[in-house]
């Protein structure tokens, strides 16, 4: 059977002209766990456990529905809403400040969209669902650091007139405008007529990183586009290329592998249709999906620090190729701390920190488990970004009040995933690199 089935994907390989996507390692990107840490509180409206800069706190706003509509524009609506503020050195609580916000991206990968084809440095996120680019439609002066689409240029883009898109995080920065569909080309395979989202109108905090735009692979109940303000929800490519049947049953998938920049050697990318061949032979580890959310959850009731195991009863986790770090509850982020010489949570970068004198033998073996398997995270990835002050941050910390684990890069690059959209499942085959490196002379 396995070998049937390796040799159907190397037919179908061959008949499409399937190939990898590289994930390519930004050049300008600089971890910085704080800001990473960040991200994902605005991500999945976080609100903190832990003290530190960043708390929730009740805001009053004027409201409009009109995403094209220019600051200070409003209906006379006001909404009163919980969004993530910082705290000044008072202790009064304001805006969340541009240059506290990382959005600048480890993973770049390519994407053609429209005719002739352009081609843009875009964000694979199964954490959303919306395909978004920077666009013409942006001043020139907020596009000098990108590529930006021109839905003029291109024979194939047509308007979806009435339809808008808009994104929301928890410090109300935001981004938003309208949606065309265009031939979006990746990993070989070619999507007619894919909803498109132009940027017209972004916050700073969406300009200061070096990509173009995202491509959300989440599943599309969670895309943000609408029509005179109802929801319709748009396909992403994956789930096109399933309806369409341009990929049959049975590879009705995409697959990450990705690497840290510490794996000499090694390229990071994606798949699509097929189980690339160092893995084809290899026992994969199912979980089934549950959708409601929009993410990619499964259940993941236990995690295991030192050979303790932590049982959480009806626990789900999302794996999110958007998200840097990995998140889980703070009994295991305590417990996986106290284990490692040296380690302390620190208010000021409300995250645990690991001394840089740690070795790796000293660094504890943690598991999450995928459905029933528990899958290793590799020693090197507890470690996140260069030191500061004799301290790395951690790369595994508290989820808050979110009650479901965010398994981010992190945890991904311990493993080869497999999102099967077809079957509605996510398989995991680990991933273990034989040589641990903590970025300098420290490695085992």
């Amino acid at each position: 059977m396995m070998l049937a089935t390796i040799h159907a994907q190397q037919e179908l390989k061959a008949n499409l002209g399937l190939q990898r996507v590289t994930a390519s390692v930004n050049k300008n990107f600089k971890p910085n766990g704080k800001k990473a840490y960040l991200k994902a509180l605005r991500k999945f409206n976080i609100k903190p456990t832990l003290p530190g800069p960043y708390q929730v706190g009740i805001r009053k706003q004027e409201q409009t529905n009109d995403v094209n509509a220019k600051d200070g524009d409003a209906t006379g609506h006001h909404v009163v809403s919980e969004v993530l503020l910082k705290k000044a050195n008072d202790g009064t609580l304001g805006d969340v400040p541009a240059e506290d916000q990382q959005n600048d991206l480890e993973y770049l990968c390519e994407v053609s969209i429209g005719t002739p084809p352009q081609k843009l440095q875009l964000d694979f996120d199964t954490g959303s669902a919306d395909l978004w680019v920077v666009s013409t439609e942006l001043p020139s002066s907020a596009t000098k650091d990108h590529t930006a689409f021109d839905p003029q240029t291109s024979t194939t883009f047509k308007a979806m007139h009435g339809y808008s898109w808009k994104i929301e995080y928890a410090d109300s920065s935001s981004a938003s405008s309208d949606v065309g569909t265009d031939a979006v080309t990746i990993g070989g395979l070619a999507v007619s007529n894919q909803a498109v989202e132009l940027a017209k109108k972004m916050s700073q905090s969406f300009l200061t990183g070096s990509g173009d735009g995202l491509l959300g692979l989440a599943w599309s109940s969670i895309n943000t586009v609408s029509k005179c303000f109802i929801p319709k929800p748009q396909k992403n490519p994956m789930e096109n290329l399933v309806e369409s049947k341009i990929l049959p049953q049975g590879h009705q998938f995409f697959t990450s592998c990705l690497y840290s920049d510490r794996d000499a050697g090694k390229d990071s990318f994606y798949t699509f249709g097929y189980i690339d061949s160092q893995f084809a032979d290899k026992d994969i580890a199912w979980a089934n999906i549950d959708k409601s959310s929009g993410w990619w959850q499964f259940q993941s009731t236990s995690n295991t620090v030192g050979g303790q195991k932590f049982q959480h009863p009806g626990n789900t986790a999302i794996a999110d190729t958007g998200t840097s770090l990995c998140l889980i509850s703070d009994d295991t982020c305590k417990a996986l701390y106290a284990s490692i010489p040296g380690a302390k949570y620190d208010n000021d970068s409300q995250g645990w920190l690991i001394p840089t004198t740690v070795t790796v033998d000293q660094l504890p073996s943690v598991k999450i488990a995928v459905g029933d398997t528990d899958f290793e995270i590799q020693p090197e990835d507890l470690i996140y970004g260069p030191p500061e002050d004799g301290f790395w941050y951690g790369g595994v910390q508290s989820r808050g009040d979110f009650d479901i684990d965010v398994l981010g890069d992190v945890f991904l690059k311990s493993i080869y995933a497999i999102f099967d959209v077809g079957n509605a499942r996510f398989g995991a085959i680990p991933k273990i690199e034989p040589t641990q490196n903590l970025g300098d002379t420290n490695s085992a």
